[in-house]
Parts: C-alpha cells; sequence; structure tokens
C-alpha cells in the first residue's frame, strides 16, 4: 500500500495552531474507554492539576467536567506552552494516579479552537450537561467533577435552564 501523506494523523494535524489568548474546547478520554476517572482520588488529581496549570499560566481553565471515562475542558490557552504540550503536560502529570487504578490516558485529544464570533455559551452547556446526558445524575444536583471558574460559574449557572441547541460538531462527542 503507497504512503498517502493526505491521508491519517499527520493530515488531521495539519493547519491546526496553538494561539495564546485562544479558547478551545478539548476531549480526551483514557485508553480503550476504560472508566474510573471518576473513582477515588483520580478526579481530585485531575482537577488539582487543572487549577495548578491556570495558576501558572499555561491556561485559563473556563470550565470542565471530569466523566468516568473522558474529561471535557474549555480554555483559553496562555502565553507558556502549545496546546498539545499543555495537554500533554496535564496527562504526564496525572498518568500516576490513573496507573494506581489500571488506567492509562489515551494517546492524542480532540480540540476546537472557538472562533471569537462564535458563541462560547453552548460549549459551557456541552460540558455542564454531559453527565446529565450520560445519564450519571439527576440534573437538579450539580455534578460533582464539574468545574468552573467563579467569573464564568456567577452568569453561566443562571442561564442553565435555557439550554441552548448545541453546534451540531458536538452532537458525536463522548
Amino acid at each position: 500500500m503507497a504512503f498517502e501523506p493526505t491521508k491519517g494523523y499527520g493530515a488531521l494535524r495539519r493547519g491546526r495552531f496553538s494561539q495564546a489568548g485562544a479558547f478551545y474546547f478539548i476531549t480526551f478520554c483514557t485508553a480503550g474507554r476504560k472508566a474510573g476517572l471518576t473513582e477515588g482520588d483520580r478526579p481530585n488529581a485531575v482537577q488539582q492539576e487543572l487549577h495548578v496549570m491556570t495558576r501558572g499560566d499555561v491556561w485559563t481553565l473556563h470550565c470542565g467536567t471530569i466523566m468516568p471515562d473522558h474529561v471535557h475542558l474549555l480554555v483559553e490557552l496562555g502565553p507558556k506552552l502549545s496546546l498539545s504540550k499543555a495537554v500533554a503536560r496535564l496527562k504526564a502529570r496525572t498518568a500516576a494516579k490513573l496507573r494506581e487504578a489500571g488506567l492509562s490516558w489515551q494517546a492524542g485529544y480532540f480540540d476546537h479552537r472557538i472562533r471569537p464570533e462564535e458563541d462560547i455559551l453552548p460549549y459551557f452547556l456541552y460540558t455542564f450537561l454531559n453527565p446529565y446526558r450520560a445519564g450519571l445524575g439527576p440534573e437538579r444536583t450539580e455534578w460533582p467533577w464539574f468545574t468552573c471558574e467563579p467569573a464564568d460559574r456567577e452568569w453561566f449557572l443562571s442561564l442553565v435552564e435555557h439550554r441552548l441547541p448545541e453546534p451540531a460538531w458536538l452532537a458525536d462527542l463522548p
């Protein structure tokens, strides 16, 4: 079979770039989509590193949800690392905690750079509502592994009842 440079992982990544100050919606999974991220102290370890990275200007975490087998994040990339290096850092610094439970991170991740003209609210809604859509808890209680920065929390949670339609590309995400 001949090598086709327009296909495969390299082609998928071509044209993507990291831009400090840009907003990104990111999803990454455990290897084999094995559940266990929300058990024991694993979600605390992931949340702690997310906040360490915010304090270190790697990114500003606007919101995130840790699901049993994947994580959704809405971040504003900071000046210190590229997006791929930021995700790699998060995975590396939480890998030992996952290994204790026989888990590991899947290679790669999904990202979508949010254009300045795009409405950011549907991304907050998708991230917040993901556990409820998966049947993991009652809608009237906040998922314990949802995090939202205080400035964003104030305006966002007042709008949750509106449940705006999700962008079409979000429909097939985990």
